[in-house]
């Protein structure tokens, strides 16, 4: 890939400081996900070495404030943030029948499947939606890329993982895969035609 070529780069946020030790039952699990939306995050340590920290004027984020506090720790209260709730993570609500105690794993993964095949979401979106928003947030992010060289997004995990995938399919590919792990960060480039 040639060094000009646009990139944008898929940040995920900070780790939430926020309990998820012990067991929990279906309101402390959902009380949980309510926590973890509104939750500070632990102080960034390092930057990744792919950031080029030099040509970051601006980032995208979520409005979710882990997303805003990780950026605003990566880049400054001088970078331009620009928050856009089509930047926020998949919803989720917890599923089950409240009787007793769980790992909060189990409620997380187990309600997530079920958002998955359809079946948990009532008042939320739907997992169809939030794979058209992913959809428009890669289209948005590659507009910014191919005008201007370089796009920063700062968001989540199940987020990024299809904006990913919305962007390869558009013919972006992956030059460092920073995985799912809080500040992991990706980078896509697309060669010029």
């Amino acid at each position: 890939m040639p060094n000009n070529a646009p990139a944008i780069f898929l940040i995920r946020h900070a780790r939430p400081l926020v309990n998820r030790n012990g067991f929990f039952s279906k309101a402390e699990a959902a009380q949980y996900l309510q926590d973890y939306n509104e939750a500070a995050v632990e102080e960034v340590k390092e930057r990744s070495e792919h950031l080029p920290l030099d040509q970051i004027q601006k980032v995208f984020c979520s409005t979710l404030p882990r997303a805003k506090a990780t950026a605003v720790m990566l880049f400054g209260p001088e970078v331009e943030l620009i928050e856009d709730a089509t930047f926020r993570e998949f919803e989720n609500r917890i599923w089950g029948l409240p009787l007793g105690k769980l790992p909060l794993r189990w409620w997380q993964v187990t309600s997530r499947a079920l958002w998955l095949l359809g079946l948990n979401q009532k008042d939320i979106e739907s997992f169809k939606q939030a794979k058209v928003r992913a959809a428009q947030a890669a289209q948005h992010l590659a507009q910014e890329a191919e005008s201007n060289g370089i796009a920063v997004l700062v968001a989540h995990g199940f987020l990024n993982e299809f904006i990913k995938r919305a962007l390869r399919r558009e013919g972006w590919q992956v030059v460092v895969e920073g995985g799912r792990g809080f500040v992991g960060v990706t980078k896509l480039e697309k060669a010029s035609a």
